[in-house]
């Protein structure tokens, strides 16, 4: 596979591989690798939640504000 960037996405990511002490390929590699990480777990979260909802499983509103706001708090 191969990626194409404009010369300003490939002088940033040298200028940000050079200060994490890697090579831009090696960045770009792990980058992508942690992005698929966390796309799956959204993924299987999202489902988790399509799951519980079609069990008419569901919490009330003010349960979910609460959340909301420790969540955002933390």
């Amino acid at each position: 596979m191969e990626v194409h960037f404009t010369a300003e996405q490939q002088a940033h990511l040298a200028q940000i591989a050079t200060k994490a002490g890697t090579v831009p390929e090696l960045l770009v590699t792990n980058v992508v690798a942690r992005y698929l990480d966390e796309e799956a777990r959204f993924l299987a979260a999202v489902e988790k939640g399509l799951a519980a909802a079609e069990r008419g499983e569901f919490i009330e509103e003010e349960e979910m504000d609460a959340r909301l706001d420790a969540m955002f708090k933390a």
